[in-house]
């Protein structure tokens, strides 16, 4: 990607490809940055002619009329629609979109999964999908798929972008450069990825095989939830939250932009990189995010807090509290709290539960759910620890204990969710998963006062 240094208070272009890209912090800002020195426009943003011959371009992520709408004003070398022809679909049989009801699947249940394996296919960021369940309604912009990646090749002069959703993407193994339209995001495991909708990126292999999770959001845009009386400090901080710098290439070189819509995939060709702005200002752009960063609330007397205190990032939906999707994140931290069962507790939820684990051990299932593996519990279906976990909570001496290497997520929504015939019948599934629960003892005794 071109680069120059700006000798002025913009921030500068990154590195040549190949070495470290640049970011600038803060969850939702107005950024500004360019490549080249002046391309960016002061104290407007559509003058008569921009400079070096670029074009004006909006993208938005919302509404004209929102209330706080979020667009990107884009200076670019050809406009979008140079590089958008005529269409023919394709066929992505792995990915799929809700609604995606199986009639030949059970989704009832509870469900764990092994890593998905690679076998040694050659397979890129589109190719290497593999949707484990869908929820929502792509159509209406209310849900969301959650997915597997395995890629272990670069997209070759090919280009993506989804019209229907943005992209939550949690690596578990490998390394992921996405070339974007606004810049260069490099992520590894312990980071996490946003690729806002109708972003146009290539993605491009820099440590494989590559293994991770993605939620796709149909719904309204990831942002930080409300802290209430948590306050101020804690949980995830904006300034941790990095956007590309701008970063351009002039390529004329036969190339293909693939276009999710609607749950379909269509595929145009065309003669040049689409990855061409030049310089951009505004508040829509992709992100990523240091997982280590986040800082945990827990109880420090009694009690196990509910799970949303450890929410990352939200997606809200119609009804007030309760989301479209929440991102929560269990990672290391110290557990305190006296005469308190400290793992999870038993519980039916409204909310459906995927997990993921990115690595380690995760403190209410001890065994089986492995780095790589996921879990579906979906709304009100009772689940909790597992024998193990339960009774070695329950007879633990009750001294601070630190949760030590220990990383997983959970993809919470307010809609069941699907299997796909994948995940029912191809992916790893642990059919004995419904086991752990068998040899819970009844341990009941009427004796007034008996523990």
């Amino acid at each position: 990607m071109n680069q120059q240094t700006r000798p002025t208070g913009l921030i500068q272009a990154p590195a040549p490809v190949g070495t470290m890209p640049g970011y600038m912090p803060g969850f939702a800002n107005d950024f500004e940055t360019e490549a080249l020195p002046g391309a960016l426009p002061q104290g407007m943003n559509s003058p008569q002619k921009c400079n070096y011959g670029l074009y004006g371009e909006q993208l938005s992520g919302t509404a004209f009329t929102a209330e706080r709408p979020e667009r990107t004003w884009c200076y670019r070398i050809r406009p979008s629609v140079k590089h958008s022809a005529r269409y023919h679909k394709i066929d992505l049989p792995y990915w799929k979109s809700a609604p995606h009801v199986d009639p030949d699947v059970i989704s009832l249940g509870q469900y764990r999964w092994d890593p998905v394996p690679h076998k040694g296919e050659a397979l890129t960021w589109l190719t290497g999908m593999r949707t484990m369940t869908t929820a929502g309604d792509v159509n209406t912009q209310v849900g969301m798929a959650a997915h597997v990646y395995l890629v272990t090749a670069s997209m070759q002069d090919a280009y993506f972008y989804s019209a229907d959703s943005e992209l939550l993407v949690v690596p578990q193994e490998g390394r992921l450069r996405f070339a974007t339209e606004l810049g260069i995001i490099d992520i590894a495991p312990q980071e996490i990825a946003i690729l806002p909708r109708g972003l146009v990126y290539r993605v491009e292999v820099l440590e494989g095989p590559c293994r991770g999770f993605v939620c796709e959001n149909y719904g309204q845009k990831f942002t930080l939830p409300g802290r209430g009386p948590i306050g101020a400090n804690c949980m995830a901080n904006p300034r941790d939250f990095k956007a590309p710098v701008a970063a351009f290439e002039d390529r004329e070189v036969p190339s293909t932009l693939t276009v999710k819509w609607c749950g379909q995939f269509h595929v145009t060709d065309i003669g040049q990189s689409p990855l061409d702005v030049v310089a951009w200002h505004g508040n829509y752009a992709p992100l990523k995010y240091d997982l280590t960063t986040y800082c945990p609330v827990g109880a420090i007397l009694f009690d196990h807090p509910d799970p949303s205190i450890f929410t990352v990032l939200t997606s809200p939906s119609g009804v007030p509290g309760t989301a479209n999707i929440d991102f929560v994140l269990f990672r290391e931290r110290w557990l305190v709290a006296e005469d308190t069962f400290r793992p999870p507790w038993y519980h039916k939820n409204i909310m459906s539960e995927l997990m993921g684990n990115i690595y380690g051990q995760y403190d209410a299932k001890p065994q089986g759910f492995v780095p790589g593996g996921m879990s579906l519990h979906n709304m009100m279906l009772p689940h909790g620890p597992d024998r193990n976990a339960f009774e070695g909570a329950s007879n633990a001496a009750l001294k601070p204990h630190k949760l030590d290497h220990t990383m997983s997520f959970m993809f919470e929504t307010r809609f069941p969710q699907h299997l796909t015939r994948f995940a029912a019948q191809e992916a790893p599934l642990q059919d004995d998963y419904i086991d752990c629960w068998t040899s819970l003892d009844k341990k009941f005794d009427g004796t007034p006062g008996k523990k």
